[in-house]
């Protein structure tokens, strides 16, 4: 298994896994990445940013995706009912997805791991993600990878999202 950047090649391989994921989301009841987002549009302004990461095998055949970043989250200055573990530089996690098929073998955690030796190589201490409340498989993944729960942020859109940090 291959963890990589994504490049501009890759994003229809990366659209149809996000768009498996939204079509489970729907048939599931989560109202999640259900308004449009994420789009094409977004995926190629995270490459663009040097931030969208995939795992594949070494034909090129794409597993999973998602966002990895280092920039400070605007929609994290806010946090209602509760707090952040720490307030040191962070990295990010968004946009996680993977292919239907292969839901349940471990990849996600892969996808965590890896945003973790990211950490370690820019001397980073701690990892924020956040997911709909509907959404149990994301949450019990987060936590699974040692995650804590620090309270609601809101999206761009205004909805709430359960908020989680990770000091490492």
């Amino acid at each position: 298994m291959l963890f990589r950047k994504s490049e501009k090649k890759d994003v229809q391989n990366i659209m149809e896994i996000i768009n498996e994921a939204k079509e489970y989301f729907r048939e599931n009841g989560i109202d999640q990445w259900q308004n449009g987002y994420p789009n094409e549009e977004s995926i190629l302004g995270d490459i663009a940013e040097g931030e969208n990461y995939v795992l594949c095998d070494e034909n090129g055949d794409i597993f999973a995706s998602c966002a990895i970043s280092f920039r400070e989250e605007k929609n994290y200055l806010v946090i209602e009912r509760g707090e952040w573990k720490s307030q040191n530089p962070y990295a990010v996690v968004h946009r996680v997805a993977v292919r239907n098929d292969l839901k349940g073998k471990g990849l996600s955690g892969i996808l965590m791991k890896e945003a973790e030796k990211m950490c370690g190589e820019k001397n980073i201490k701690s990892i924020r993600i956040d997911t709909h409340e509907d959404n149990k498989s994301m949450q019990k993944l987060i936590l699974k990878c040692g995650f804590e729960y620090c309270g609601i942020i809101y999206v761009a859109d205004g909805t709430e999202r359960f908020a989680y940090e990770k000091i490492l």
